[in-house]
C-alpha cells in the first residue's frame, strides 16, 4: 500500500521529553506510564508503553522521544493513553524507542 504525501501529513509525529516514567502494574503486559512534555503548543500528554525489557524508569527520565499526537485517546485499563510513542523491535522483539540524534525543540514535527 502506498500513501500520498498529503496522507502522510495527516499523521502528526512530534518530539517530546519524558518528564516522568512510572511502573504500570495494572497493565496486562509489563508496561510503564510515561508523561511527556511536547512544549507550549501541545503541552504534556501521557501514554503507556511496553518497553520494560530495554529501559528502566530512570533511563527514560529526560529522554527525547517521537510520538503520534493526533490519535484519539485510548483507555488502557485504568489509564487513559493520549499519544503513541514510536519504536522499532530489536533482535529479541523488544521495543527500542525512536529518539532524535541531537537536541531539538519540544513539539517539533517529524519531516
Amino acid at each position: 500500500m502506498t500513501l500520498t504525501f498529503n496522507e502522510f501529513l495527516k499523521v502528526d509525529i512530534r518530539v517530546g521529553r519524558i518528564k516522568k516514567a512510572e511502573e504500570f502494574p495494572e497493565a496486562r503486559n509489563p508496561s510503564y506510564k510515561l508523561y511527556i512534555d511536547f512544549g507550549d503548543d501541545i503541552g504534556e500528554r501521557k501514554t503507556s508503553a511496553q518497553i520494560t525489557q530495554n529501559y528502566t524508569t530512570e533511563d527514560l527520565q529526560g529522554m527525547l522521544v517521537a510520538a503520534v499526537v493526533n490519535f484519539p485517546p485510548k483507555q488502557i485499563g485504568p489509564f487513559m493513553s493520549e499519544v503513541l510513542v514510536l519504536g522499532f523491535e530489536d533482535k529479541d522483539g523488544h521495543i527500542t524507542l525512536v529518539t532524535p540524534a541531537k537536541d531539538v525543540p519540544l513539539g517539533g514535527r517529524l519531516h
